[in-house]
Parts: C-alpha cells; structure tokens; sequence
C-alpha cells in the first residue's frame, strides 16, 4: 500500500467517525443535554476527514510498470503535456484527475476460439488469397506503449488503442498481404515472407500512434474444410507416389546388383578360361619341346626306340614276339597252358 491509499484510508475512517460523532451531537442536543466537549471533538474530526481526503485526492502514486496522464481544467489542452513517471506525485485534489497506462509489454490476440487470446469473441482475420481462397489467420500483436508520447495516445484514442487502433489496422494489413500469395504459397514457402511483410507494415502505423512493435506472431492459418480435404488428398497422393518411386529404385538396386554380380561372374570364367588356355598353350609348347627333345635323341637309333617299349611292358604280361616288320603281339595260350 503505497502513502496515498494511507491517506485516503484514514480519510474514510475518519469520515465515519465524524459522522458518528455528528449523531451524538444531534442526539444529545434533542435531549437537551450538553454538547459542547462533542461539538468541539465533531469539528476537529471535521478538520481531519477534510485534510486527510485532500492529501488522498492530491498524492498519486504511479507504479513502475505504468505511466499516468493527468487530466485537468487548468490546461486549454485538458491535460499537462509531460505524463507522469513512477513515483509518488502530487496534483491539484478535485482540479486534477490521473489516467494510467501500462507501459509493460502487452498481448493482443486475434484467434478464433476464446481460448486462444486475452480478447473474448472470436477476432481472427479472415481474407483471401490471390487465387481466391479462403483462409482464416490466427496471430498476436505483441506490442508497447512509449511512455513519452502516452498524452498523444490519451487524446487520440484513450484506453481504446486496441480495439480501434490495432485491431482494424492489423485486420487490414493481413488481409492486403494474404492477397498477394497463392494459398499454397501461404500455407508453405512464402509464409515467412508474408509475416516479414505484415511486420513491417503493422509496425509503421503502430510507430505514428506511439506503440511499439515488439514482434508479431502468425500462429496459425485454417483453410476451408473442402481445401483441407483436398490437401490431404494430396498428400496422400505425394506419399504413394514417393513410396512407389522407392519401390522402382529398389528394384532398380537390386537388378544393377544381379547385373554386378553375373558381370563378375562373367568376367571370372573368362579369366579362368584366358588362364586354362594359357595352361594348356604352356603345356603344348613344353610337350613339343621334349617330343622335339625326344626325336633328336633316337635320329638313327632305333633300336632304343625298341627297347624302351619293351621296357614299358609290364613284367606280368607274356607275349610273343613276331618278325621286325610285323606291328601286333600275340599272346601264347598254349605255352601259357603248359
């Protein structure tokens, strides 16, 4: 409680006992009784209830969070031109009047629902975009008085700032800047730029009215109930041709793969064929060579030629051996019978 509620509470109370006394003084003066001690008691309290209610009606104490403009007839503009800062001052009691503003950062709301702002009833912006759609616009107005120009705000608008200074003048601005775009255009890529745009705007006619533009807040943009149909119909679409697409790169992955691997495959048994034929070239050349070897070693010895295929015969087998020009051997049944 700061000294100037004091004053006007010991005002009060010192009214009511005035009048009290007062009573008395009737009352005993009907009955014809002495006065004089309450008379002179009635008077003081007089005194008192009157200087304590003009020490009341004169100091003002403004609270930090609020600036006050002082109302009065000694001005031909109806008020002081400096507002009042916080602290504790004085006015002229029953010449002067002070109006309090707040100069702490303030929330105006414009939503559909009552829930959603400080605002009762439903204060969303509705508009549309430049292809015709209808959109409705939820955002907040987060704003602050300039103490030094609150007379101004005072003799142009009083305590109705909100309702008819930042709320048409939003409504307005919206409405010009959602014109602009295509609804998809709101709904996704150029929201940013839309805020930016209204931003700017609101925070221009703000300024000449001694409001600060703290920040404003899109919160949420509400389509139709048959374009919200058929966005989701969209997207649903955009999702199954997404999921097809995967599905094509899937199959295409795994026959690039099958491709891969009958390519290695393919490439394997060409190199094992390259290598087999090389063998096998390395092979015949080493069997030329010895068989060249070999011919060199019988020129003109037949008789080894004779006696190494003799030797290769196993020991086992009997024969019989006909005449040098003869090329078969037969066995002997009769000498191998006896």
């Amino acid at each position: 409680m700061n000294i100037a509620s004091v004053f006007q509470a010991i005002a009060t109370f010192s009214w009511l006992i005035f009048f009290g006394a007062l009573a008395m003084v009737v009352v005993r003066a009907s009955r014809r009784q002495a006065t004089g001690g309450m008379t002179t008691a009635t008077i003081v309290l007089l005194v008192v209830a009157l200087l304590m209610t003009t020490l009341g009606a004169g100091l003002v104490f403004v609270e930090p969070y609020e600036t006050g403009v002082v109302v009065t007839i000694l001005s031909d503009t109806g008020m002081r031109t400096e507002p009042l800062t916080s602290g504790l001052h004085w006015i002229v009691p029953f010449v002067e009047r002070v109006e309090r503003y707040p100069i702490s950062i303030q929330t105006f709301t414009m939503a559909r629902t009552e829930s959603e702002g400080e605002t009762l009833g439903e204060l969303t912006v509705e508009a549309r975009t430049s292809d015709g759609q209808r959109i409705w616009v939820d955002s907040s107005v987060i704003y602050q008085i300039e103490p030094s120009v609150v007379t101004t705000i005072h003799k142009e608008w009083q305590h109705r700032y909100q309702d008819d200074l930042i709320l048409p003048q939003a409504r307005g601005i919206i409405r010009d800047a959602v014109s602009q775009y295509r609804v998809e255009e709101v709904l996704s890529s150029k929201r940013f730029d839309m805020a930016t745009q209204i931003t700017t705007e609101l925070e221009k006619v703000m300024l000449e009215n001694g409001l600060t533009l703290i920040d404003f807040v899109l919160r949420d943009i509400t389509f139709t109930e048959e374009y919200a149909q058929s966005i989701e119909q969209k997207q649903i679409a955009e999702q199954q041709a997404l999921q097809a697409k995967f599905v094509v790169e899937q199959k295409k992955q795994e026959a690039e793969q099958a491709r891969q691997v009958a390519q290695g495959q393919a490439d394997a048994a060409v190199i094992a064929a390259k290598g087999a034929a090389e063998a096998r070239i390395i092979q015949a050349e080493a069997e030329a060579k010895a068989n060249e070897l070999i011919a060199l070693s019988l020129a003109g010895r037949p008789e080894l030629l004779t006696w190494l295929y003799i030797n290769k015969l196993a020991p086992s087998i009997q024969v019989m051996l006909l005449p040098a020009d003869s090329p078969f051997l037969f066995p002997l049944p009769e000498v191998i019978t006896q």
